[in-house]
């Protein structure tokens, strides 16, 4: 099961270590998960899609992708 994350700091710490990062945009709401795959959890965290290019700025994953358009976002 996912662990589901409400703090930023604590997500953006968590991302670092992670092997790759996935943002999912939810339909029918401006909802937008980003969701950080350690080596033993899956962690997401909720927010608004007028706050992620901010988040995504801030993002140190190794490999950041975009599930909906299947493909690799540059930094």
């Amino acid at each position: 099961m996912p662990v589901e994350i409400s703090d930023l700091d604590m997500f953006l710490n968590i991302a670092k270590r992670a092997k790759e990062c996935r943002v999912k945009r939810v339909r029918k709401s401006d909802i937008v998960k980003i969701k950080a795959r350690t080596r033993r959890y899956l962690y997401t965290y909720k927010t608004t899609k007028d706050k992620l290019d901010e988040i995504l700025s801030k993002l140190s994953c190794s490999k950041i992708i975009d599930v909906d358009e299947g493909k690799e976002i540059k930094k």
